[in-house]
């Protein structure tokens, strides 16, 4: 829901969004897709990861 809203303030209808998806869809193919999505995610991920502050390294100080 959040990505749809971002869209609607970008000015992006279901049409534009409909264009765009085809456009990446002949550019990369179908078979490659996939894979862009799985690198997204560890991505996102790994972002997520190290923007956590890391509690096991502040137990062992502590200690």
């Amino acid at each position: 829901m959040t990505s749809l809203f971002v869209l609607g303030i970008l000015g992006m209808g279901p049409s534009e969004i409909i264009i765009v998806l085809i456009i990446v869809l002949l550019l990369f193919g179908g078979k490659k897709i996939p894979e862009l999505m799985k690198g997204l995610g560890r991505g996102v991920k790994e972002f997520k990861d190290a923007s956590k502050p890391e509690a096991e390294g502040s137990e062992i100080e502590k200690k």
